[in-house]
């Protein structure tokens, strides 16, 4: 079987500990995570200079990689396929935030190091005043894409 990076992570709420304390470094005044089980996430946020971040890792969207890395099959995975998709969401809620940590030092990186600006990177992901993400807002004006990469699990409900 392939793999796939960060299925084999075990950091899960440690990798966002790490991620507060590069956050707190680089001097953001404020620091929160929340999972979301409905849309599948994890979300962090952070303030920095008055400016609200929040970012959001999908577990559905790692979990269908990891699917795709690991087809099941009966003979290899055991007895059930749901059992098989609740491991993958379960490697993914690990994974994503290991995921979150590295992203977030990298960007904090290129922008400490003038590659980028706090702007350029993380404009996406500031919060207006409604609420919304300046990514979601963007979104909604333009024309949805001919293929989107992150694909939602059926629901067990």
């Amino acid at each position: 079987m392939a793999s796939i990076p960060y299925e084999n992570t075990t950091a899960g709420d440690q990798a966002l500990v790490a991620a507060q304390k590069i956050l707190s470094t680089f001097g953001c005044q404020a620091f929160g995570t929340m999972i979301d089980n409905e849309r599948g996430c994890t979300i962090v946020q952070f303030k920095w200079r008055g400016r609200q971040i929040s970012l959001e890792a999908s577990w559905r969207g790692y979990a269908n990689a990891w699917l795709k890395a690991h087809p099941y099959s009966e003979r290899w995975n055991g007895p059930t396929k749901q059992r098989w998709d609740q491991k993958a969401l379960g490697i993914a809620q690990t994974a994503v935030c290991s995921v979150l940590r590295d992203w977030i030092k990298g960007q904090v990186t290129a922008i400490e190091c003038g590659v980028m600006s706090f702007d350029a990177v993380f404009m996406p992901h500031i919060l207006l005043p409604t609420g919304e993400r300046v990514i979601d807002k963007a979104k909604a004006l333009l024309p949805p894409p001919a293929e989107d990469k992150v694909v939602a699990l059926p629901s067990n409900r």
